[in-house]
């Protein structure tokens, strides 16, 4: 077969890892084949399931075995989590009962109004939901689907490259991300938009491999595709992956513009032809646009999901604004990534990762122009690098769990670049950079340790006092026989992954609800953690959220559906009651799809749902079938947690923060008129979530007090809508 490696790396069938001293000089890079000429090559899924004839035995098992620890890690007390965010398991239990408000991801059945995304990330959701039944696995058994297939295409793309070794190193890197851990056991978009990034960039690097138009036409479909997941995040590495292409591949530049134009060609048929379909789409009969303020999913791109994200201008948000100085998402700058806050979520390898990506592009600044081994590095570099400026400084709405979209890069250049040095571990530079690497690896780690005084103290001093042991061994690696060679090797990734590791097994053991949530411990000076604090705002990226409502970790050790204890852990925010599966309080009793719940209902809000009662349940499901929407509420967290629980359609007024235009005041008069809403359930804030009193959720709310009758049930104000006032 023929081979596709560089003069960087060693060819396919040789052993990964030679112990002892390397060879003088690195095997030349093989021509990449013409395209049909060679020997015919296996299909993908037999290379996947049967491996390589040239790759040593273990290759196959170790795969298949990394594949099998991430699936089984991720699945573990996978329900703990129960319905997760409440918002997008609101619109999933929605398109589970109607195809279009499947289509639109509308929040309920009804199409009152959708999410403030694109649906496609709660597709597989509300298809999983529509074989399996509404439960908290069916919802998150997608997510963690997506989490293998990532670590599957990251491990693949490094595999191609480089050795089966660096390709596990990679793959396990990225399985062991905390944050990862967190999201890919989580209902927001974030997990599909990993997926699909690393998708992207696994087919830019095909391209550069023969230079095929296809794997372009490909990448922009991944791009397309994961806009229709979250916006405009998908576009960040755009602009590394179109410039590394025009400049490594191996075509002319006239081929090469072509090919990009094929490939953003294929970016706005399979991303826009949803959008097309839903501005022309007569607005009188679909669901509001969630998130925008004229009804249109183009305002909401370039708005709230868009240029408001940069510059803190979200239109419809509660809060935002960081600005240079700070604010309610944090202070900006370089070293955003390393906070109190978001340092434990996704930092650990970020230190080697940029160090290993200049070490590569040193290593490869002799080879042509369009070497993949350098175009590899430039691929994956160039998007760890892009997203990182963008969070660093992006001054609107931002949470620690948008830091899941850099696993994907760093994973890579950490396989890529570990495996390259380690072929040219004969020379001093390349020693002394591994060595470097594992120096500041352990450093970092000890300092995110140290963030969190009480958890594990004993772990800090290992990851510490090994790494730089390890870093001392690999300066003087050729020297060593090869059992001490392979004591360091073992050491330094025991130090290296010991920290994230750690992490992402507290992770995995805590259930995580409502818009805000985090990986790890409790943090000193994290958000809600000793020493933080907790700003005001609202309205996440995905579905908003604010800052301060939870612990450090922003974890709730949760009910699942079968019931339990449940504890929550940090500050609660009025008015936003954490919630479990069906809508229940931490804190409370049994709960589950309709169980029952304690603590006092009907104070939803921006993080979080209402606690619903059996009475309550019992009062909003009776005679539902007679009505469009069972009840109405202002807030979708709060609409989310009664319809999760009777499943009976509830009307979130005005979206998710209560600012969307949506209803307006004379549209809910005539819903009301024509007895298609039953009840309407009272706020605990009094208004609407963030709505001013001038606001059409407020002038809502004010009217219905005014003129309907009643009655309260577990703690919770219901107001009849057939019901009015004798005096109105």
């Amino acid at each position: 077969m023929t081979t596709h490696y560089e003069e960087t790396t060693h060819p396919r069938g040789t052993s990964p890892t030679t112990w002892g001293p390397p060879p003088a000089a690195p095997p030349p890079e093989p021509v990449a084949p013409a395209p049909g000429s060679g020997e015919p090559k296996q299909p993908f899924a037999r290379r996947l399931w049967r491996g390589r004839p040239e790759d040593p035995r273990w290759v196959r098992p170790a795969f298949l075995g990394l594949l099998l620890a991430t699936f089984l890690l991720y699945l573990h007390n996978l329900s703990a989590s129960g319905y997760a965010n409440s918002f997008y398991s609101a619109a999933v239990q929605a398109g589970s009962q109607s195809w279009k408000a499947f289509f639109f991801g509308s929040l309920d059945a009804a199409g009152a109004i959708t999410v403030d995304k694109p649906p496609a990330a709660l597709w597989p959701m509300a298809l999983s939901v529509r074989l399996f039944g509404l439960s908290s696995w069916a919802i998150l058994l997608p997510e963690v689907l997506m989490g293998v297939g990532t670590v599957t295409v990251v491990y693949a793309a490094v595999r191609r490259r480089f050795s089966p070794a660096a390709g596990l190193i990679a793959g396990a890197v990225l399985a062991l991300t905390p944050v990862a851990a967190l999201m890919f056991r989580f209902n927001n978009p974030d997990a599909m938009l990993a997926l699909l990034m690393a998708v992207a960039c696994y087919f830019v690097i095909r391209g550069l491999e023969d230079g095929r138009t296809k794997w372009l036409v490909w990448a922009g479909a991944a791009i397309g595709f994961a806009f229709l997941a979250k916006t405009l995040q998908a576009f960040l590495i755009l602009p590394a992956l179109a410039l590394v292409y025009g400049v490594c591949a191996p075509v002319s530049v006239k081929k090469r513009i072509g090919q990009l134009a094929a490939g953003l060609a294929a970016i706005v048929v399979s991303g826009g032809w949803w959008v097309a379909i839903v501005e022309l789409w007569p607005a009188s009969s679909r669901p509001y646009i969630g998130g925008s303020q004229n009804n249109s999913f183009l305002e909401l791109t370039f708005g709230y999901n868009g240029l408001g994200r940069l510059n803190g201008e979200e239109t419809g948000s509660v809060g935002g604004g960081g600005g240079n100085g700070g604010g309610n998402w944090g202070e900006t700058g370089w070293d955003r990534l390393f906070s109190s806050s978001i340092g434990g979520q996704i930092s650990w390898l970020i230190p080697a990762a940029l160090i290993l990506l200049v070490a590569g592009l040193v290593a490869t600044r002799k080879a042509r122009r369009t070497s993949v081994t350098r175009g590899a590095f430039l691929v994956w570099g160039g998007a760890l690098v892009t997203t990182m400026l963008v969070f660093s400084y992006m001054q609107g709405i931002f949470h620690e769990y948008y830091t899941v979209a850099l696993a994907p890069y760093i994973a890579p250049l950490i396989g890529m670049g570990a495996a390259l040095l380690w072929e040219r571990r004969d020379k001093v530079w390349a020693s002394l950079t591994l060595a470097g690497a594992m120096t500041a690896t352990a450093a970092w780690g000890y300092v995110l340790f140290n963030r969190s005084s009480d958890y594990l103290p004993w772990l800090k001093w290992l990851v510490l006092v090994g790494g730089l042991a390890a870093a001392l061994g690999l300066i003087f690696v050729t020297k060593l026989g090869r059992q001490l060679t392979m004591g360091v090797v073992g050491l330094g990734l025991v130090a290296a992954l010991a920290g994230p590791t750690a992490y992402t097994l507290t992770t995995v053991n805590e259930g995580h609800t409502g818009s805000i949530v985090t990986a790890g411990p409790a943090v000193s000076g994290g958000r809600g953690g000793p020493g933080g604090g907790g700003g005001p705002g609202g309205g996440g990226f995905p579905g908003g959220g604010m800052p301060g409502q939870q612990n450090g970790n922003g974890n709730t050790q949760g009910q699942n559906p079968q019931g339990g204890q449940n504890q929550q852990n940090g500050n609660g925010f009025p008015g936003a009651n954490g919630t479990l599966p069906g809508g229940g309080m931490p804190g409370g009793g049994q709960t589950g799809e309709g169980g029952r719940t304690g603590g006092a209902g009907g104070m939803g809000g921006l993080l979080n749902g209402a606690s619903v009662g059996d009475e309550a349940k019992e009062l909003l499901e009776k005679n539902a079938s007679d009505y469009t929407w069972a009840a109405a509420a202002i807030g979708a967290q709060n609409a989310a947690s009664y319809q999760l629980s009777t499943g009976e359609p509830v009307m979130a007024i005005g979206g998710f923060n209560g600012t969307d235009p949506s209803p307006t005041p004379a549209e809910f008069k005539k819903y009301v008129a024509e007895g298609e809403i039953h009840y309407f359930i009272a706020s605990g804030s009094g208004g609407g979530m963030g709505g001013s009193s001038s606001g059409t959720s407020s002038q809502i709310s004010s009217w219905v007090q005014e003129n309907f009758e009643s009655v309260t049930v577990d703690g919770t104000t219901f107001y009849d809508l057939t019901q009015p006032k004798s005096d109105s």
